[in-house]
């Protein structure tokens, strides 16, 4: 099944990618992003595109902001980030899970 992303949440997906690169160290970034990645996953869900809010769901569940410590699972999340990012660039209007 083919899912339709908004440009507003692909451009905020897109900027979380952006965001985790250089949060895995900040805490404050980190925070920012997990932030983004959840209201992403509720506008994901309002809209109707499941498979890309079971992604953000998995990224969620791995992030666990975290003061003066590096994420230990960042590697995990950004290879999902990137495959995330690379949906949304690769193919702008659509997502096919």
């Amino acid at each position: 099944m083919t899912e339709i992303i908004s440009d507003d949440i692909k451009k905020d997906l897109h900027r979380a990618c952006t965001l985790h690169q250089r949060a895995t160290s900040d805490y404050a970034q980190c925070e920012a992003f997990s932030k983004l990645m959840c209201d992403l996953l509720s506008r994901l869900e309002d809209a109707g595109c499941f498979d890309v809010a079971d992604k953000v769901m998995k990224v969620l569940l791995d992030c666990n902001p975290k003061i003066g410590s590096h994420c230990e699972k960042a590697t995990g999340v950004s290879k999902v980030m990137k495959k995330l990012d690379g949906i949304i660039l690769t193919d702008p209007a659509h997502f096919d899970g």
